[in-house]
Formats: C-alpha cells, sequence, structure tokens
C-alpha cells in the first residue's frame, strides 16, 4: 500500500519496478539492489524523466524523495524523543539541512545500505556493513539470497576478526574505536582511526566534511550518547552528509528502534567523541575515515 500510494502520488509508476523483500527493504526490481541506483542518480540531479520529458524538482518535492530513500527500507516505530539540540532527519528543518548540504555523497550509498543493528551491542557491526555495502566490496555469499552476494551482520564477522574480537566479548560489550579500525582493514579499503583527543574540533570538521563530500569516502563516529542527550551510553554509526550553514552533521543511526536518524553540532557531536572510554585502556572516542584503497 505504502508502494502504491507513493508511486501514485509522485508520478513513479512509469518504468519503475519495486518489491517488497523481507528484511531487505525495498528491491529495485531490475537490478535487485535495494535501492536502484538509477532512482538514487535522478534524485541527485534534482530532476524527473516522466513520460519522455523531464521535470525540475522543487527543493520541498526533492527533499521528500531523498527521505523515502531512507526511510522505505523499513517501517515506522515509535523511538525516543529527541533533545532539542538535535534535529531528526525527517523534520523540515531536517530535509532542509540535506537539501542545502554540499557535503552529501555518502548519503546515497548509505540510504540504499541503511539497516538496524540485530542486537544492542551490534552497533560497530551494523555500520561496516553498511559502509562494506556502499563501498560495494566483494562480498560473500548469503544462501538465502543466492546467487547475490552482501555483506550481512553475520558473515562480516569471520577468523580474521574473532582474533581482533571475539564474537562472544562482541555480544557482550560491543566494539571500540580501534577495533571497528582494525576489522575494517581486514577487507581491501584503508580505514585510518583518529580518537578525539589527538585531533581538534576543527580537525574533525574540515576531515569529515571533506570526506562525505567525496564519492567512495565514509566516516564511522562512536561517541558517548548521553553526551548530546541521548540514552545512554557509547554508540557507534555513519555519517552521511554535513550542512555548513547550520555546522550540523547527519547521524545515520542503526538503532533505529531507539533514534531516528539525527542532525547533531559539530562542536557537540565532537564533545561526545571526546569521551574516555573504558573498553579501550581509557582512550578517547572518536571516527574512522574511510575509503578504497587508492582514496578513489
Amino acid at each position: 500500500m505504502a508502494q502504491r500510494s507513493f508511486r501514485r502520488r509522485f508520478g513513479l509508476g512509469v518504468g519503475i519496478g519495486f518489491a517488497r523483500c523481507g528484511g531487505f527493504g525495498w528491491v529495485c526490481r531490475q537490478h535487485r539492489t535495494r535501492t536502484c541506483h538509477g532512482i538514487v542518480k535522478l534524485v541527485y540531479s534534482r530532476t524527473l524523466s516522466l513520460t519522455g520529458r523531464r521535470f525540475a524538482m522543487s527543493p520541498r518535492f526533492y527533499s521528500l524523495l531523498l527521505a523515502f530513500l531512507l526511510t522505505a527500507p523499513g517501517a515506522f516505530s515509535e523511538t525516543l524523543k529527541l533533545p532539542d539540540n538535535l534535529t531528526g532527519f525527517s523534520s523540515p528543518s531536517g530535509e532542509n539541512f540535506l537539501v542545502e548540504s554540499t557535503a552529501k555523497e555518502a548519503y546515497f550509498p548509505l540510504a540504499s545500505n541503511f539497516l538496524t543493528q540485530k542486537t544492542q551491542a551490534y552497533c560497530g557491526v551494523a555500520s561496516i556493513v553498511m559502509v562494506l555495502n556502499a563501498l560495494n566490496v566483494p562480498a560473500p555469499s548469503v544462501p538465502e539470497y543466492e546467487p547475490y552476494k552482501t555483506f550481512t551482520q553475520d558473515n562480516v564477522l569471520n577468523e580474521r576478526t574473532e582474533a581482533i574480537l571475539p564474537r562472544q566479548v562482541l555480544d557482550k560489550q560491543g566494539m571500540t574505536l580501534d577495533q571497528i579500525g582494525a576489522i575494517l582493514s581486514t577487507q581491501p579499503i584503508k580505514a585510518e582511526v583518529r580518537h578525539a583527543s589527538d585531533a581538534s574540533l576543527e580537525q574533525f570538521r574540515t576531515q569529515a566534511s571533506s570526506f562525505l563530500a567525496k564519492p567512495g569516502h565514509f566516516v564511522i563516529v562512536n561517541y558517548l550518547r548521553k553526551a548530546i542527550g541521548q540514552e545512554k551510553g557509547g554508540h557507534i554509526s555513519p555519517l552521511a552528509a554535513y550542512d555548513e550553514k547550520a555546522d550540523r552533521f547527519l547521524i545515520l543511526d542503526v538503532a533505529r528502534y531507539k533514534y531516528p536518524p539525527v542532525w547533531v553540532k559539530t562542536i557537540d557531536l565532537f564533545g561526545a567523541m571526546n569521551t574516555v572510554d573504558s573498553d579501550n585502556e581509557n582512550k578517547t572516542r572518536g571516527y574512522v575515515l574511510i575509503s578504497s584503497p587508492l582514496g578513489e
């Protein structure tokens, strides 16, 4: 019903086919991916081709399409109330932040691979899976999806990751910043760990926004929830965009049952990363800069 109503409302019924796939969200019938990259490209260009004619999209219509790409894969759920210092992604202000952003190359591939962490300790695992799929890293096969291959929160863990972080430890306490970097480094990608104590607010702003503006570049953050007014402990999620005018980053929160994606002020996010993690030898939390080996 949601699929049909959206297509009727926005005129996407011609030449575009979507199917609902349990646990995988919306699937393009032609490309068999969670979100057709052709649609993403059309949205990004801010034009639509309908019955052979091209139409420019208004900022409001554009933001609605962007929001659809992110919200379609999962049902709307009742989440915790956001503190006043955070702006929900689907709010009018949140939509405008994305439209205004000039650093949102990471948004589209992450949105098409957005998922919910499978347990409360798997925020790091879910974030890693999203980024690996967004980078199109060669993935293992998944029996239930044969012949297609993709990273999941199960097959991303293997003998190599077990040596870095035993699954029984992961299940109890989650993942630290350094473990994120080490696990990512088992794949053919480049992962640079930055502890907040070794960086400055301006360095983080510059590095993260620069990465989010480049295709094939991603940022995962490790921060303390209560430092930005949420409940309550350490958490991990990818960043998807940066709005320079508002000086806010968009966090695609993988705990979708708890909080929606939010825009957070740079100074608040950096402060939440610049907190001590007792599970990581009392080092501060921070962020990981991720790209292909050649930085392309």
